[in-house]
């Protein structure tokens, strides 16, 4: 003490001080790193949630006005394992396996590209950022990759619906459309599918951001446990199912190999409204919201996982 005036030692400082210092700036992830690991989780996930979206894609099919051939999802599961066997539940899996391992890797190579060049001086992103960047990275796959990829897949799962199925095989399908129809066929529904990934992507990304902001609070850099990505990742998937199933059954009708009855996306919403209302929209939520759920857990628990292995062998900054 110096008269009336206290000298604090700055090793006695008031907690409360200490603990508003700042936790340091986030870590970036390479985009390179975004690439291997979204390819790596994407074809795991894909092999473990494939049958709910074959179910989900027959249902949606399953039109009012033929009329029903499936009376719920446990008769559309009965049906094909009883007429193909449970193989036949994996029936468009060859199209969505190559389709998925590049759609996750640009899905979170665009991502990580975009969220670096938005963050702010911290390393962190914002959950609005975050929601544009989602969509960008959607955009970028509906493009790029879902587009053709799915449309090779709803018909490769509608044409098992017929008679005389006629694909053979992921190879001979797609050279059968592209024969028929040129490479023109292999993007039915694309504006259907910018803004079905678009909005999936962007909601998707939004969410997570939000929860992992909350979680990690003032510190960027905090460990997350597989378990919290995966809880994370279904509350993300389950909001982005119920905000664009709609967009979702437009898609997979555009993309069916009744697609020449609609005009346009625009006239194919129209269409289904007229015939069947405002239900059908949603028809597929159910087996749509459980193999989503699953999906988006899976694709960021594996992709988490595999950016930190990656980090220990592949230096980057």
């Amino acid at each position: 003490m110096y008269g009336n005036n206290k000298f604090v030692s700055p090793l006695r400082r008031p907690r409360c001080l200490a603990a508003a210092a700042p936790a340091g700036k986030a870590k970036l992830t390479h985009p390179g790193k975004a690439i291997l690991a979204g390819g790596i989780a994407g074809g795991i996930e894909i092999c473990i949630t494939f049958p709910t979206e074959y179910v989900k894609t027959q249902l949606q099919l399953d039109e009012k006005a033929n009329p029903p051939r499936y009376k719920g999802i446990a008769d559309c599961v009965k049906q094909t394992v009883q007429s193909h066997g449970v193989k036949g539940l994996y029936r468009g899996l060859s199209s969505l396996l190559y389709g998925s391992i590049p759609k996750s890797a640009v899905r979170f190579g665009v991502f990580e590209f975009l969220s670096n060049q938005m963050r702010d001086e911290a390393g962190k992103l914002d959950s609005k950022r975050g929601l544009i960047c989602g969509l960008g990275a959607g955009v970028a796959e509906a493009v790029l990759v879902v587009c053709p990829m799915e449309t090779v897949k709803v018909k490769f799962i509608h044409d098992q619906s017929s008679a005389n199925p006629k694909y053979r095989g992921f190879f001979h399908g797609v050279r059968e459309i592209v024969r028929e129809q040129g490479l023109r066929g292999t993007y039915q529904g694309i504006t259907a599918t910018v803004l079905k990934q678009g909005s999936n992507q962007a909601i998707r990304f939004f969410v997570m951001t939000s929860l992992r902001n909350w979680y990690k609070g003032d510190n960027p850099n905090k460990a997350m446990n597989p378990v919290v990505t995966g809880l994370f990742g279904a509350i993300a998937g389950a909001a982005s199912v119920f905000g664009n199933t709609p967009l979702d059954v437009i898609k997979t009708r555009m993309q069916g190999l009744e697609a020449h009855k609609y005009k346009n996306t625009m006239d194919c919403a129209i269409q289904i409204m007229r015939h069947e209302g405002p239900a059908a929209f949603y028809k597929g939520t159910i087996p749509r919201l459980g193999r989503v759920c699953l999906d988006v857990a899976i694709v960021f628990i594996i992709y988490d996982e595999v950016v930190k292995a990656l980090n220990k062998v592949w230096k980057t900054e």
